[in-house]
């Protein structure tokens, strides 16, 4: 059963540093066969964070509350649904937490080999 309640580690996520993921998750998707270029495609569809922002907030050593309250989420994430890290991330009411395990779910759709149409939602008609 998934857990909703993440107020036990909602702090930490918020004051992890972005660049401490970032090199977890090209590993992630290379070592499946996909690319940085998707891996970057996908995380500008969920922040609005072209690469070349992304690489600066990595080298900022900005933290993930930053991260996001600087982005301009998708209208459609709240499409992203399921399980991650044990947590039904649709569930998750810290937005810190809720987005971050947003960006863990299109990474690791990526990995398993999931097509970008799939990956990068839209609304049903």
């Amino acid at each position: 059963m998934a857990k909703s309640d993440t107020s036990h580690h909602d702090e930490r996520i918020a004051n992890m540093v972005f660049d401490s993921i970032l090199p977890h998750n090209i590993s992630k998707v290379e070592k499946k066969g996909r690319t940085q270029e998707e891996m970057y495609q996908v995380m500008e569809w969920l922040t609005g964070y072209n690469k070349d922002q992304v690489l600066t907030h990595a080298e900022n050593k900005t933290n993930f509350r930053d991260f996001f309250a600087g982005c301009t989420l998708n209208p459609n994430a709240h499409l992203i649904t399921g399980v991650i890290c044990g947590y039904r991330v649709e569930e998750i009411t810290n937005e810190t937490t809720r987005n971050s395990r947003y960006l863990d779910k299109l990474i690791d759709e990526l990995a398993c080999g999931k097509k970008m149409e799939s990956i990068l939602r839209k609304p049903k008609a």
